[in-house]
């Protein structure tokens, strides 16, 4: 039987090194429904919850300075709240629970995933 939807990974598994939000949450764009001005949020196809994203850095010391910052896609009924800076942190390190990749096949096909989705931070 071959996997089907979302892989569920820990977040050691996929930041072991910690990751820390550089960025703003905002909702994601269904580029689909959306048209003429007219903004319209994705909703995740299994669940129907709201798709929201932020940029997170990963903590690897050996990536290249490219590699370092993606974009996590959050479900949530309403925007999520990320936590306050830490006193004395360039940047905020953050933890997720219940995440999931997704692979698929590129443009070039090659096999490739999907940014980890977590259902909630915190």
């Amino acid at each position: 039987m071959a996997l089907q939807g979302p892989i569920p990974v820990t977040l050691a598994m996929v930041f072991p090194h910690g990751c820390y939000i550089v960025g703003e949450v905002e909702p994601v764009k269904d580029f689909d429904a959306s048209a003429g001005g007219r903004f319209v949020q994705a909703r995740d196809k299994q669940t129907a919850e709201l798709v929201w994203q932020v940029a997170v850095m990963d903590g690897d010391p050996t990536l290249k300075p490219a590699q370092k910052t993606v974009a996590v896609k959050i479900l949530a009924p309403v925007q999520p709240v990320p936590p306050q800076p830490m006193p004395g942190l360039p940047f905020t390190p953050v933890e997720f629970d219940g995440m999931s990749v997704t692979p698929y096949v590129n443009a070039a096909g090659r096999l490739a995933t999907r940014t980890p989705l977590p259902k909630r931070a915190s």
